[in-house]
């Protein structure tokens, strides 16, 4: 990952500088032919323009009157085992933790800012609707973002000083409900046909949006600028120390559609390789942005005949790589009275790889077994063939059950069956497709059936090409099957290029937490002048629910099975989240 260019020198560290940001811009997918219309009519009659303002008002006024008294918002409660899951507040400013570590930050841990980012629902938790219209509900997944920051500064005389904080990420939608003091915006992804489709009628007619920014996945810095994102809209730009939330970044203008939550940056070129989904056509479309984040170098429309729900871009040094999988979004389904998100093993599965500036012709379909990947590990070329590592499980938690059945026990179900039948049994998977022949090479599970894995890390420097090493959380399955709801217990080491004899699959080294400890956000800081690729450090975001108290661990990636060499104590707690990233400073000796 790259580095700020933040020069700290003569500043404290309690006060840094800011990032400068471009003007704040915001993007809403409602734009009409009327918008030019009404600002020529402003021109010429300012009169009649306001009597339509007016008009307009009133509109908007019946239809919040009408939403109130037809849709009755109701909490989802939680039960005890989910406890770590509800929102928190926000901090405020930065409290120092520097006195509150077990272990000692180790020599080589590079000055820098560990970041996650999670759902955090406004208002007490996520919510569902009740109406004659029938019910709607959130996911799981889809609460306001909010960010949670350790900040390392190292002193001169090699003293660190860390501080934590977090704070909401205020999207366009976050401040609009904000300000109203209460819930607004109808949930619109699960439930009955008809109260699903009426939430994304009334929040389009009442905001110009049909659902919320919700900005809760995952950060990543390109350009010396860091950005918060989920792929139902495009990235904001976050002040990495103030965590002010700024401008949408599209690019100046030529990125106006989702983006992914997992945009790829060539190691080699710095250029960030990013792809965006949407219900209606062009359902999926890929963009090149330049090294300074200023250009959109490439786009292009695949020409995909459906909405696949892609979480993630692979890259390889010469081609991207697709995922087209039978989880998808169908907005005509949904008015037929099904659901607008649906896992279909019976659908086909496939694989596309195509040069990193290749039009939609120049793709080359692999097709492969069904099933759901949300997380790739990472991809690479061999002779004539592409490899594509990735977490692969047999069905999908997402969206969940049928609606009407009771989730907490069709969730726990799930995640208490083990062995190879297990629907989410999630286990490294290898791809291998031959590009001169068109052949899908292999196709195989790379672990067994003791241990289900998910988000996946490597060592940036290596993202595109062979690796030895990738990284994942492990799923408690006794854990996650009581809360119905996914709990990482441990963490493991990948030896991708170790295969056991006996049965081909690869050597896994696992750290394993406490008891009734869980952890979220892991990512990978590479040591300052390491040579190895697993010279670095695993930190992750680990909560233990007996004492009720949240951590930070780091733990050495070429000692994986020790000891965490420094365990950080946070004086709040930390909801489970999603993906977290460690971004280094250029850090200059620091006079205090």
């Amino acid at each position: 990952m790259g580095s700020f260019g933040v020069s700290c020198s003569s500043i404290r560290p309690s006060y840094p500088p800011k990032i400068n940001h471009h003007s704040h811009s915001s993007l809403s997918y409602s734009s009409t032919p009327l918008k030019p219309l009404s600002k020529e009519l402003h021109k010429s009659n300012p009169i009649l323009f306001q009597v339509s303002k007016t008009i307009k008002d009133a509109s908007l006024r019946l239809l919040d009157a009408f939403v109130d008294s037809v849709f009755h918002f109701i909490d989802q409660p939680l039960l005890p085992s989910q406890s770590n899951f509800a929102p928190v507040e926000e901090i405020g400013e930065a409290v120092d933790v520097t006195e509150s570590i077990n272990g000692r930050i180790p020599v080589g841990f590079p000055a820098g800012v560990y970041i996650r980012n999670g759902s955090n629902p406004l208002f007490g938790g996520l919510k569902s609707t009740n109406s004659i219209l029938g019910k709607s509900s959130h996911t799981w997944v889809e609460g306001e973002g909010m960010l949670h920051v350790l900040y390392f500064f190292k002193h001169g005389d090699g003293r660190w000083e860390i501080s934590y904080r977090n704070k909401h990420v205020e999207t366009d939608t976050f401040k609009l409900e904000k300000s109203r003091k209460k819930p607004a915006f109808l949930p619109a992804a699960e439930g009955d046909s008809l109260a699903v489709l009426a939430a994304y009628l009334l929040n389009y007619l009442r905001f110009g949006f049909v659902n919320k920014y919700l900005s809760n996945t995952s950060v990543f810095e390109h350009s010396g600028k860091l950005y918060s994102v989920a792929e139902n809209h495009i990235p904001q730009e976050m002040d990495i120390f103030t965590l002010e939330t700024g401008r949408n970044w599209d690019v100046n203008g030529s990125w106006n559609r989702p983006f992914t939550s997992h945009p790829k940056r060539d190691p080699e070129t710095g250029e960030l390789v990013i792809m965006g989904i949407h219900p209606e056509k062009p359902y999926f479309e890929i963009g090149v942005i330049s090294v300074d984040g200023d250009k959109l170098l490439h786009k292009v429309d695949l020409g995909l005949d459906r909405c696949c729900l892609c979480h993630e871009i692979g890259i390889t040094t010469r081609y991207n790589v697709i995922m087209d999988f039978p989880l998808t979004i169908d907005i005509n389904r949904l008015i037929r009275g099904g659901p607008l998100i649906k896992y279909n093993e019976k659908e086909y599965a496939r694989i596309g790889i195509m040069p990193r500036y290749g039009e939609a012709d120049s793709l080359k379909w692999f097709d492969v077994e069904p099933g759901c990947t949300f997380h790739i590990i990472n991809c690479h070329e061999q002779d004539d063939e592409v490899a594509v590592l990735a977490c692969r499980a047999r069905n999908s938690m997402i969206p969940g059950p049928d609606f009407g059945l009771n989730k907490h026990e069709w969730f726990s179900k799930g995640l208490e069956q083990t062995g190879a039948d297990a629907p989410f049994l999630s286990r490294v998977y290898e791809w291998r497709f031959n590009m001169l022949t068109g052949d899908v090479v292999a196709e195989r599970n790379l672990t067994g059936t003791d241990y289900s894995m998910e988000f996946p890390i490597v060592n940036d420097k290596y993202i595109g090409k062979i690796c030895k090493y990738g990284y994942t959380q492990v799923v408690s399955s006794k854990a996650s099957s009581t809360s119905g709801k996914s709990k990482f217990g441990g963490l493991a080491k990948l030896h991708l290029q170790e295969r056991e004899r006996c049965d081909g699959l690869i050597k896994v080294e696992h750290h394993k937490l406490p008891e009734n400890t869980f952890c979220t956000g892991a990512a990978f800081v590479a040591k300052s002048g390491g040579a190895d690729e697993d010279d670095g450090w695993i930190i992750a975001y680990v909560h233990n629910e007996d004492r009720n108290t949240s951590h930070v661990y780091v733990v050495d990636a070429k000692n994986f099975c020790n000891e965490p060499v420094a365990v950080i104590n946070l004086p709040r707690r930390v909801p489970y989240g999603f993906h977290g990233a460690f971004v280094p400073f250029d850090y200059e000796e620091t006079t205090i």
